[in-house]
């Protein structure tokens, strides 16, 4: 008899930040465009690190702990990731995961963020502040990649579970979660408009 099982998968968290996430958005818009005004050393680090685009996360990467409107989105996420957490069966019966770090990502057009992982970090994740129609999504690479050694490539049309890499949409007023050995980026911003999004690490 054949038998053939998937195991070791790996877990994507998408969800709506909250059912009425309109006006913290707001907020959370109008106050990522006042620090990078506001955030000079972080406009220089970005123009070395961050061609074309603007990030804190060399200058003000602790966001969540400067303004209300940016500790009620940390509450907001703490729901989320409490869930994920169970989803992936952590015992934290002892321990608790608490966001580490914040930071502000703006993309103008032709802005990319290259591969890369988060170390010393357990869950990461991003929400999405402003994401212009045809803005690039979050996309993720399959972690047993550097294992595959002498495969050879995948027919066209690839089953789900096995696609080599994976895009999520960006959507306004949603999060998204991943454990933080999961590589991934952020390809070229194909569109004129800004694609505004705050990223996170909880330990």
């Amino acid at each position: 008899m054949k038998r053939i099982e998937a195991w070791f998968p790996t877990h994507i968290y998408a969800a709506v930040l909250q059912p009425r996430w309109q006006a913290l958005n707001r907020e959370l818009l109008a106050e990522c465009r006042q620090l990078r005004d506001f955030d000079e050393a972080g406009r220089k680090w970005s123009a070395k690190n961050y061609p074309g685009g603007y990030t804190s996360y060399g200058s003000l990467d602790k966001v969540h702990r400067m303004s209300s409107t940016f500790m009620e989105l940390q509450a907001r996420i703490d729901r989320h990731v409490k869930a994920y957490a169970k989803i992936l069966d952590f015992d934290l019966s002892e321990r608790t995961l608490e966001m580490t770090d914040c930071w502000i990502n703006i993309m103008p057009r032709q802005v990319a963020h290259s591969l890369h992982l988060h170390p010393n970090s357990v869950i990461s994740g991003t929400y999405y502040v402003a994401t212009p129609r045809g803005c690039a999504g979050l996309k993720f690479e399959d972690p047993r990649l550097s294992r595959f050694m002498a495969a050879p490539p995948r027919v066209p049309k690839v089953r789900r579970e096995n696609q080599t890499f994976v895009t999520y949409p960006a959507r306004a007023g949603h999060v998204t979660l991943f454990e933080s050995w999961l590589r991934h980026e952020v390809v070229a911003n194909p569109v004129e408009a800004e694609r505004i999004s705050i990223s996170f690490n909880y330990a």
